[in-house]
């Protein structure tokens, strides 16, 4: 099969598994995956709306943007283009990231969007995870279907969508901060994964997917225990420490992590679930704490009351 044939196939297989009617948005920015996703959606016979995210971050944008919905257009495809304005907070890609998934989510009307991202850049998110020991959620990577966002092209490669593109004739646009070594993801897929793919022969794209797919089903089996140990434990005003304890560390950790969300800490790091974990283990004096968040005229801390963590405001 040509490789215009298997994405539009990746595609179709994708909408009769998971959605419940034709009508998608698909995230375009003009590259080679987004640009093959578009018209493999169309070639389904999906109803395909394109939105495109100006991040204004490149002196075309602007043109890249009207080009990329000009090829939408003689595709087939309905086009809307979403200026935004790319915060500074966590570095470029974060901010850029941010931006673009709150454009689309607010444009995209109820219906699913489907993502262009690749094997590839499923290989990257999992290598990335690992580095930063961020955990197994990290390491799972990115999943094909978590309502709204859609990535069909999970097990296709990245040299698949550009041959797709070259054999429909569509030419997609190259952006320059995908061959900046400035940033990590570049790193990793211009020197990291090559290097891994010569010393262990091959294979190590699709090995790691098979691994960020076996580790999903782990995580969703765990997050479904710790979500009925929660149910026993867990209030908003104490959380019972008894039921925790009596739990592998795996789930405890699932349980603490949700409850400090509920009460207003701030994404929990693995060193604050950490130390609130360790708190379970002390008799409760009361300069046995931990800072979880705040605002400026007070933070919150975990201390544990009896047999119960509690959340206390503290001045600063």
């Amino acid at each position: 099969m040509d490789s215009a044939g298997l994405v539009r196939r990746a595609v179709a297989e994708f909408a009769a598994a998971h959605l419940s009617g034709p009508q998608v948005c698909v995230g375009l920015s003009g590259g080679p995956d987004s640009l093959a996703l578009t018209a493999a959606a169309v070639g389904a016979g999906l109803d395909v709306t394109a939105l495109i995210v100006d991040h204004g971050l490149q002196p075309d944008s602007a043109q890249v943007a009207a080009t990329a919905g000009e090829v939408a257009g003689s595709l087939g495809a309905r086009v809307r283009v979403l200026p935004v304005r790319v915060g500074r907070r966590g570095g470029l890609e974060a901010g850029a990231r941010d931006a673009r998934y709150a454009a689309l989510d607010e444009a995209r009307a109820d219906r699913p969007v489907l993502l262009g991202h690749t094997a590839d850049d499923q290989a990257e998110t999992v290598l990335l995870g690992l580095a930063r020991g961020s955990g197994a959620r990290s390491i799972a990577g990115m999943r094909a279907w978590n309502d709204p966002w859609a990535r069909p092209l999970l097990g296709v490669r990245r040299q698949q969508t550009l041959a797709a593109c070259t054999e429909l004739g569509l030419v997609p646009h190259r952006d320059p901060h995908n061959d900046d070594p400035r940033f990590t993801r570049v790193r990793l897929r211009t020197e990291v994964l090559p290097l891994l793919e010569e010393v262990l022969h091959g294979g190590v794209v699709d090995a790691l997917g098979r691994t960020a797919e076996g580790l999903r089903a782990d995580n969703d089996a765990l997050d479904e225990w710790a979500a009925s140990v929660f149910a026993e434990a867990g209030r908003y005003d104490g959380l019972a420490v008894a039921p925790l304890l009596a739990v592998p560390l795996a789930v405890r950790t699932r349980v603490l992590r949700a409850w400090l969300l509920g009460v207003g800490a701030t994404e929990p790091t693995h060193r604050v679930i950490s130390a609130v974990d360790d708190l379970m283990a002390t008799t409760g004096n009361a300069r046995s704490q931990v800072a979880i968040g705040g605002d400026p005229g007070a933070r919150r801390v975990v201390v544990r009351a009896g047999e119960t963590l509690t959340v206390r405001l503290t001045a600063r």
